[in-house]
C-alpha cells in the first residue's frame, strides 16, 4: 500500500492553481477540471502557513495584467478652446469616495484570495490518499449510478481511545461499513450497513507497496468475517471494495475511510448531534463514562464516539442493534449539516477541517476540489429520499452457538438486485421518472410472435447448466424453437443482458416479456442485422433459473428508515 500522499497525484502544486483572470485583473483559484488560463505563481502574501497581509496601499504584483489605456485628457478650458473664464472642474466628493472604496475593495479581494488559498492548502494537507490499483473509478462521478464505500476504521490510536481496546493495533479493521448507492438521476440514495461479523468470501487483491511495487494478498480460503477485509495480512481499502463487489454484484467507485477521532471532531464541529433514547444508557463501568437519559440529548466528542461504540442497554445488546443506532446518528448528523451548517461559511470550514484530518480516500477523489464536487452532488438529494437499512442477515447455521451472521437467503439477493438495477426504494417521482427513463422506453412497442424469436443463449455467470435449462424451457414451454445453447460466454458478465439489432427490437421485447427481463438488460446495437441472425442472451449471476423473472424487485422485506425521520418522532 502506498504511503499516504499529501499532494496531487499528477504532482501539481496547489499554488500553481492560482491564475489571473484577464477580464477582471484579479487572481482566482482554479481547481482541477475548471477552464483556466495558463497558470502563474500564486499571489505574493499567500503562503503555505497562512495568509499574509498585503502591504498597505498596494496590491501584490500581477504578471500579465491587461493594461488599460488612459482616457484622453479633457480640453483645457482656461486656454484657446473658445470657453474662456471657465475653471477646470474639481473631482466631486462622490468620485473621491468611489476611488477610495475601490482601493479598499482591491485589498479585501486580495486578502480574501490569500485566505481561500490558505484553507485550500490546509485541507489538501489533511487528506490521506491510497493507491488502490485498478479497482474503483478515476472519475469523481460515474456516468451512471455511483457507489461509495464508507469505512469506519476501528484503529485505537489517538488521545482518549484507550477505553476501546488495544492501542498497539495501528492498522485497524473495517468495523462500521456503509455502502452508499446514489441513483443515476441523483434523486435518491440507498445506504446499506454491512455487519462486521458477516461471514463472506474475501478475494485475492493487489495492493500497492510503499516502494511502488505490487503485492497480491491472498483472499480467504473459505468464508471469514467481513471486518477482516481490511487490515489483515496487509489488506488495504481496495480489498474491502473488492469484497463488497463480490458480495453485492456491483462496482464500487470510491471509498472514504474514517477513524475513531473523526467521530469526535466531526460531531463537535457541527455543534453536536441530536439523539433520542427510549430508555437511559449508562456505561459507567465500561471506561467511557457514557451516561445519557431517556429522551432527546445532543452529544459530541467523546460522548458521540462512546454512543456509537456502545451495546449496553440496547434490545439484544448485539452488533445489529448497534448498527440501527449508528444509522440514526448518521441521519441526524446529515440533517444537522443540511439545516444548520451549509449556510454558515465558518461552520463549513470547521467541518471540512475536522472531516479531512481523519479522512483517507482513493486517489480518484483525493483533493478538496474533487471532494467538494462529490459533496455538492450528494447535497442535491432530498433527505426524505435517502433510505437507510442493514443488509438482511440470519444467524450463521454453521455455528452451534451463532456469533456471526450470513446473508439472508431470500431478502439479501432482492436487495442486491435492487442496487444492481438502480431501483429506488422511495417514492421519488416514480411516474415522472418512468416517463423520462429512456431505458424503460426500450420495452415500449410491438412484440414479435414467440415462434419468430431467434436467440443464442450463453452462460456468463448463472448457475451451472443455466444455458441448457433455459433452452429447453424456451423451446418446450414458451414456443421459441429458434433458440440455441452456445455454452459458456467468452467472459462473465455482471448481470443478464440481451444484445440485439434495431430491426430485432420486436423480438427483444417478446423475449423480455417471456423471461421477465428488466429494461436495463436490453442492449440495442446501432446497425441492423441480417434477416436470419439471432440475438445474443447472456445469463448473469442475477439469473436464478428458467421461468423465474430476472427483473429487480420493487421492495425488500427489511426494516428501513429515512434520513429525514427524527429520532424522537414516531
Amino acid at each position: 500500500m502506498d504511503a499516504p500522499s499529501r499532494g496531487q497525484a499528477d504532482g501539481t502544486d496547489p499554488a500553481d492553481q492560482w491564475v489571473l483572470n484577464p477580464e477582471t485583473g484579479d487572481y482566482e483559484l482554479r481547481l482541477n477540471g475548471s477552464p483556466e488560463p495558463p497558470p502563474i505563481p500564486r499571489p505574493r502574501g499567500a503562503s503555505r502557513t497562512g495568509p499574509a497581509a498585503p502591504a498597505p496601499g498596494r496590491v501584490p504584483a500581477q504578471r500579465g495584467r491587461r493594461t488599460v489605456p488612459a482616457p484622453a485628457p479633457a480640453p483645457d478650458d482656461s486656454g484657446g478652446s473658445g470657453h474662456r473664464g471657465r475653471a477646470r472642474p474639481r473631482k466631486s466628493g462622490r468620485k473621491k469616495a468611489l476611488m477610495w472604496t475601490g482601493g479598499v475593495l482591491g485589498l479585501v479581494l486580495v486578502g480574501g484570495s490569500a485566505f481561500a488559498y490558505y484553507w485550500y492548502d490546509r485541507l489538501y494537507g489533511n487528506i490521506n490518499t491510497v493507491d488502490i490499483g485498478d479497482v474503483g473509478s478515476d472519475k469523481v462521478l460515474a456516468d451512471g449510478p455511483v457507489n461509495l464505500l464508507i469505512i469506519g476504521n476501528d484503529v485505537r490510536t489517538g488521545e482518549g481511545n484507550e477505553a476501546y481496546g488495544n492501542r498497539d493495533n495501528v492498522t485497524g479493521h473495517a468495523d462500521t461499513t456503509l455502502l452508499f448507492h446514489v441513483s443515476e438521476d441523483r434523486t435518491n440514495a440507498t445506504v446499506v450497513s454491512i455487519p462486521r461479523d458477516l461471514m463472506t468470501k474475501i478475494p485475492d487483491c493487489e495492493t500497492k507497496q510503499s516502494d511502488g511495487s505490487t503485492k497480491v494478498v491472498p483472499g480467504s480460503t473459505g468464508t471469514t468475517r467481513f471486518n477482516e477485509s481490511y487490515g489483515v495480512n496487509g489488506r488495504d481499502p481496495g480489498c474491502t471494495m473488492r469484497t463488497v463487489e463480490g458480495l453485492a454484484g456491483i462496482e464500487v467507485d470510491h471509498f472514504m475511510m474514517f477513524d475513531f477521532n473523526a467521530v469526535k471532531t466531526l460531531s463537535t464541529a457541527v455543534g453536536g448531534v441530536k439523539v433520542c433514547l427510549e430508555k437511559p444508557i449508562k456505561d459507567l463501568d465500561g471506561g467511557t463514562n457514557l451516561d445519557l437519559p431517556a429522551g432527546e440529548s445532543t452529544i459530541g466528542g467523546e460522548d458521540a464516539l462512546a454512543f456509537l461504540r456502545n451495546r449496553h442497554g440496547l434490545k439484544n445488546e448485539s452488533d445489529l442493534d448497534r448498527i440501527q443506532m449508528q444509522q440514526k446518528f448518521v441521519a441526524s448528523m446529515i440533517r444537522q449539516l443540511k439545516e444548520d451548517t451549509l449556510d454558515s461559511p465558518s461552520k463549513m470550514l470547521d467541518v471540512a477541517d475536522a472531516a479531512t484530518k481523519s479522512l483517507t480516500v482513493d486517489k480518484g477523489i483525493g483533493s478538496p476540489g474533487k471532494l467538494l464536487t462529490l459533496a455538492k452532488e450528494l447535497a442535491k438529494i432530498d433527505l426524505k429520499n435517502i433510505t437507510l437499512m442493514t443488509l438482511p442477515v440470519i444467524d450463521n447455521p454453521a455455528e452451534p452457538r451463532p456469533v456471526t451472521v450470513v446473508p439472508h437467503p431470500a431478502e439479501a439477493p432482492k436487495l442486491f438486485s435492487i442496487l444492481q438495477n438502480d431501483v429506488s426504494l422511495t417514492e421519488v417521482k416514480k411516474k415522472e421518472k418512468k416517463a423520462k427513463d429512456k431505458q424503460a422506453a426500450l420495452l415500449e412497442g410491438p412484440r414479435a410472435e414467440a415462434s419468430a424469436v431467434r436467440v443464442d443463449v450463453y452462460n456468463g455467470g448463472g448457475p451451472q447448466g443455466a444455458a441448457q435449462d433455459t433452452l429447453v424451457w424456451l423451446q418446450t414451454g414458451e414456443g421459441v424453437p429458434r433458440s440455441t445453447n452456445k455454452g459458456n460466454a467468452p467472459a462473465e458478465v455482471g448481470r443478464t443482458r440481451l444484445e440485439y439489432a434495431p430491426n430485432q427490437a420486436d423480438q427483444a421485447r417478446k423475449l423480455a416479456d417471456l423471461m421477465g427481463l428488466p429494461a436495463a438488460a436490453l442492449k440495442p446495437g446501432t446497425a441492423d442485422a441480417a434477416p436470419d441472425a439471432p440475438m445474443t442472451l447472456t445469463l448473469g449471476p442475477d439469473f436464478k433459473k428458467a421461468g423465474v423473472p430476472v427483473a429487480a424487485p420493487k421492495k425488500v422485506d427489511v426494516e428501513q428508515s429515512r434520513a429525514d425521520e427524527k429520532m424522537c418522532e414516531k
